[in-house]
């Protein structure tokens, strides 16, 4: 199936639908997909992200703001900041100093808007046995004092794969890579099948099995469209390596607050970027690397 096909389903069958039956009845059908979604008809009308037009996608960015502000009583600005040109974006954690306080984790919490009742992030910081780099032997509940002499730490993200095997399996392509190496997910296409959390084998996606709890006190107002605006129920989100702010010449959150500086983040194709010095001088790893999903997020440790 091309891409165009399928973006096009959707709109195609409801558009058909309408014609058959009717403005009424057209109505009566679709009120029950409205109350189980939260959908409305904007909303289900609308087109895939990359075949929106300027004006289109600003009449979409209107719709979201006004709505916000209906929902939570906030005024937000949501903004889409596009990839610059000979950008590809890299990671990497130096496993020696991460301390495993999890201040990258409230930093994501905060900063993407997650559910505050299910204290939800994008990232999931391991307690490792030392000697391995089996993810699957890692601990993500412990409780005591950081660090532990006989333990070292992981945090785990989405790894923006140049050959991720989430977008592969979506059926409907609201998931894919963007040329600045970031794999981001249109909401409002997602059909929260999940077949993209099945595929990861990082474990790196997240469904909102609830519409998220946020005080209106606690909301960050500057957003991306394809980022950190609050997400509906019913649809997967996953890290996007904060592209609302990276792509506007900023850090991560989560680097910035990490006490330790054991983040590195930065373009791969600047031959001047510390990105880039730790890849070429250090020996770094990268998860899995066996089943080749070509991961952009390494780890290195200073010994």
């Amino acid at each position: 199936m091309t891409e165009k096909s399928s973006g096009l389903t959707r709109r195609r069958m409801v558009k058909g639908l309408g014609a058959t039956l009717g403005a009424a009845a057209f109505g009566a059908a679709l009120s029950p997909l409205f109350r189980s979604s939260g959908m409305n008809a904007a909303e289900l009308m609308q087109r895939h992200y990359k075949e929106l037009t300027p004006a289109d996608k600003q009449a979409v960015i209107e719709r979201l703001q006004a709505e916000a502000k209906e929902a939570f009583g906030v005024s937000i600005s949501i903004q889409d900041p596009r990839p610059t040109p000979q950008t590809k974006f890299v990671y990497a954690i130096n496993l020696s100093v991460c301390n495993g306080s999890g201040k990258c984790v409230e930093a994501c919490h905060k900063e993407n808007n997650h559910d505050r009742e299910t204290k939800q992030s994008y990232i999931r910081v391991l307690e490792m046995p030392k000697g391995t780099m089996d993810m699957e032997q890692g601990n993500t509940t412990y409780n005591h004092t950081v660090p532990s002499p006989d333990k070292f730490y992981m945090p785990v993200q989405c790894q923006q794969c140049d050959e991720p095997p989430c977008v592969d399996v979506c059926p409907v392509q609201a998931t894919w890579k963007e040329k600045d190496g970031i794999v981001v997910v249109d909401y409002n296409w997602c059909i929260g099948c999940r077949y993209c959390m099945a595929a990861c084998p990082y474990h790196a996606r997240r469904f909102n099995w609830k519409k998220p709890y946020l005080p209106a006190e606690e909301i960050n107002p500057n957003q991306g469209y394809l980022s950190n605006r609050v997400r509906p129920q019913g649809v997967v989100e996953k890290c996007h390596f904060c592209l609302h702010r990276t792509r506007e010449g900023r850090l991560p959150a989560c680097l910035e607050a990490c006490p330790t500086g054991a983040r590195v983040f930065g373009n791969i194709l600047d031959p001047k970027s510390n990105i880039r010095w730790v890849l070429e001088n250090k020996r770094v790893y990268v998860l899995k690397e066996e089943l080749g999903t070509k991961p952009s997020f390494f780890y290195f440790f200073d010994k």
